[in-house]
């Protein structure tokens, strides 16, 4: 067991500083599926969400809840997102997907963007049900940089600079695709979400 909990540590050590050295743009091997206001073509609309250019950015903030789907498929990467939510948004990076038409937060590894979740273990910066942020995190109001590892079992996650959250999990090991959420928590218009960047490095 005690070697068992090395490896486990030394995995998340490793994934904590093994990205994020560099900006997109100055080294290679970055995809951009999302730049300003263009890139939306990079992406299927599923569900119910207003996701339109506005501001140099996509947003959403009115439907009962959708996504932004990349028509592509991932399965290790690193990923660098800006994004900025109103203070009552609920939204959300999902990743390796495993239905890209039944998408939820089971079925999916899902970088929380939810300042106000009832629980804010798992709000913004967190894993929703498998990555606990221990300090709750505020992202509301401005624009933030979520930068995200994923490679294997291991993933972490970066807000403006600081790790929320690392964990080694082989639930959804099988490729999928990404999904950019706007969720209205069962009220309209629910609070908007924008995104300005959204760049991939496959690994």
């Amino acid at each position: 067991m005690k070697n068992g909990l090395s490896i486990v540590a030394a995995l998340l050590v490793a994934a904590a500083t093994a990205f994020g050295c560099a900006a997109p743009g100055q080294s290679g091997g970055w995809i951009t599926l999302l730049d300003g206001d263009k890139g939306i073509e990079n992406w299927n609309l599923y569900g119910d969400a207003n996701w339109r250019t506005e501001g140099g950015a996509i947003m959403a903030d009115k439907g009962k809840g959708g996504f932004l789907v990349s028509k592509n498929d991932y399965t290790n990467f690193e990923l660098y997102i800006e994004f900025s939510p109103d203070h009552t948004a609920n939204s959300g990076i999902y990743m390796r997907c495993q239905d890209r038409k039944q998408l939820s937060d089971r079925s999916c590894y899902e970088a929380n963007i939810f300042d106000q979740r009832p629980d804010p273990s798992y709000g913004t910066g967190g894993i929703v049900h498998r990555g606990s942020v221990s300090v709750p995190q505020k992202s509301g109001g401005k624009w933030n940089v979520y930068e995200i590892y994923v490679k294997g079992p291991v993933l972490t996650v970066k807000l403006n600079g600081v790790v929320t959250t690392s964990i080694v999990d082989s639930e959804l090991t099988a490729p999928g695709p990404l999904a950019l959420q706007f969720g209205n928590r069962g009220k309209e218009p629910g609070g908007a979400i924008r995104f300005r960047k959204v760049q991939i490095k496959p690994l």
